[in-house]
């Protein structure tokens, strides 16, 4: 039975528009139409009230969410839950991420991911592997004792071959040139992250494959007068794509308006670097044996380290438009087209137009969501 989406207020490449009914077969997009026509007509009405929609979120860095850790337990059991619990948001598309840690711990994300895939668990598009190849000058909330240099054998686990996308966030001075070709030439989306290189070095992981930068700012070498650093390299170069943690916290919102307003458009994208404590009731959790608190909306250690956030995906696109200034319809693009672009998805996921995966977020005046779509099945109304 084809569903036709009325009522409605749609993204569409051309901006928003009204008039128009979304008609939904199974998991795709059929087309745009109006109301008036036979398609409509004959399909199942599902009225969305005169709220927005938009294409669903896609978010390239969530660690955690619905009180557990990707970490803590690698399992399908696992993604599903951190999956429910960020569709409650928005997130119709995300990478289950693991924080840097053992080859084994690895081996076992990955397989849970692949597992994940071929079971239609909904929303898994693949892993980001944040770490364990990072800087220990940049570490974060990293273990430090997790960190090494690729091996052949780290490269050949992490390059081999599943149903979803391979993101692995290292440290462009921790790998050779011949490394990073090698993850490039095998499929793998890498970013620069966690890094203390300069800006010669980035430049020439850039030209070497290197495709985006993991939360820009954060646990990177700044932009200063002299020595431009990651920050430089990153918003100079027009063909990567930078995540943005907008939570108020992490970055400073000049500091997100400069850096948009710096970097080539369609190549920034919103990513929360969410931990357990999105969607559940528990506002605290364990990292490496080191209880983290939210406070005031912020993950931190003890001596107040910022472990990853306590952000979903809607507010951070309220706090793209009402904090930093970014217009509506941009903002959601940064949560779903350009997020689907660095992942080599642009042609399935991101858009509201035929062909496309019947992903949506249905958004209310205030933007927070009303309901959240996953494949042309409704998986959560408010």
């Amino acid at each position: 039975m084809t569903i036709a989406l009325v009522n409605g207020r749609v993204l569409t490449d051309n901006g928003f528009q009204g008039g128009f009914a979304v008609l939904i077969d199974g998991d795709r997009i059929t087309g745009l139409a109006l109301p008036s026509d036979p398609r409509v007509r004959a399909a199942e009405r599902h009225d969305l009230g005169g709220r927005t929609l938009l294409p669903g979120f896609i978010d390239c860095q969530v660690n955690g969410g619905g009180g557990v850790l990707f970490n803590d337990a690698p399992t399908v059991d696992t993604i599903r839950t951190i999956g429910e619990a960020h569709a409650k948001f928005g997130t119709t598309g995300f990478l289950p991420t693991l924080i840097s840690d053992d080859a084994d711990v690895m081996a076992k994300a990955i397989d849970a991911v692949n597992a994940a895939v071929e079971q239609g668990v909904p929303g898994v598009l693949g892993i980001h592997l944040e770490g364990p190849f990072i800087a220990p000058e940049r570490k974060g909330v990293h273990d430090p004792a997790k960190f090494r240099i690729a091996g052949a054998e780290d490269i050949a686990m992490v390059a081999r071959r599943h149903g979803g996308v391979t993101l692995l966030t290292l440290a462009p001075e921790r790998a050779s040139p011949e490394v990073l070709a090698q993850l490039v030439g095998n499929g793998v989306i890498v970013a620069a992250g966690h890094t203390a290189a300069d800006y010669e070095t980035t430049r020439n992981a850039l030209a070497t494959g290197v495709r985006g930068f993991t939360h820009l700012f954060n646990a990177m070498t700044p932009f200063t007068s002299r020595e431009p650093g990651v920050v430089g390299a990153a918003l100079e170069d027009a063909g990567s794509w930078c995540g943005l943690i907008v939570d108020g916290h992490h970055v400073h919102p000049a500091s997100l308006r400069v850096a948009i307003a710096a970097k080539a458009r369609e190549k920034m994208m919103l990513v929360t670097d969410a931990m357990p404590p999105v969607g559940s009731d528990n506002p605290n959790f364990v990292l490496k044996g080191e209880t983290i608190t939210v406070r005031d909306g912020v993950c931190q250690t003890a001596d107040g380290t910022l472990a990853g956030s306590a952000l979903d995906m809607a507010t951070a696109l309220r706090n793209t438009v009402n904090m930093v200034g970014v217009p509506y319809d941009e903002a959601a693009r940064m949560a779903s087209t350009y997020p689907a672009a660095f992942l080599g998805l642009a042609t399935t996921h991101g858009h509201i137009a035929a062909g496309y995966r019947a992903d949506f977020v249905v958004l209310d005046d205030t933007q927070h969501v009303a309901e959240t779509w996953i494949g042309g099945v409704r998986v959560h109304t408010a």
